[in-house]
């Protein structure tokens, strides 16, 4: 069984217009929904072997934020250019290449590459705000070949949605 996580990034600070854009920071708003849906994904989900980010700050804030939430070493967060500005077809090349031995890896970057991949998983999937977390469980024991996997569970969550 294979677990993909995608989190976008929380909210952004667009308050300095010449910081480059990878450089924006999360806004309070984005801090507050990284902490508050951080603890709620302590309880719902598994820790993840491997997070992986985009190297723009909002996207390494927003995994350093639920890294701790979810107890995974904040030092142990992989920072992948691949993931900055991605598309469906590069996210799915960084997943295919993935360690079969890590069976739970989450993604932390940016749309529209993430939720045109959540939409390839799930076709229900059509939206996916600040900080939303989209989780696919896969009946595979290879990352190899998993874009052509149907998912067996989707899970979205995102700050908007009341808790369970």
């Amino acid at each position: 069984m294979k677990t993909l996580y995608l989190l976008r990034h929380a909210k952004s600070s667009w308050d300095d217009a010449s910081l480059p854009d990878r450089n924006r920071p999360l806004d309070a708003r984005g801090e507050r929904d990284a902490a508050r849906m951080s603890k709620r994904w302590s309880q719902r989900i598994e820790k993840p072997a491997l997070i992986m980010s985009s190297p723009a700050a909002r996207a390494f804030a927003t995994a350093t934020v639920v890294a701790r939430g979810l107890d995974y070493k904040t030092n142990d967060i992989a920072i992948d250019e691949r993931l900055y500005a991605a598309t469906e077809v590069n996210l799915l090349a960084v997943i295919e290449a993935l360690d079969n031995k890590l069976d739970r890896v989450m993604l932390v970057g940016h749309n529209p590459g993430f939720v045109d991949l959540a939409h390839h998983f799930d076709s229900g999937v059509t939206h996916m705000p600040t900080c939303a977390l989209v989780e696919f469980r896969f009946d595979a024991s290879s990352w190899g070949g998993i874009g052509r996997a149907r998912a067996l569970c989707t899970i979205v969550d995102s700050p908007k949605q009341p808790s369970a």
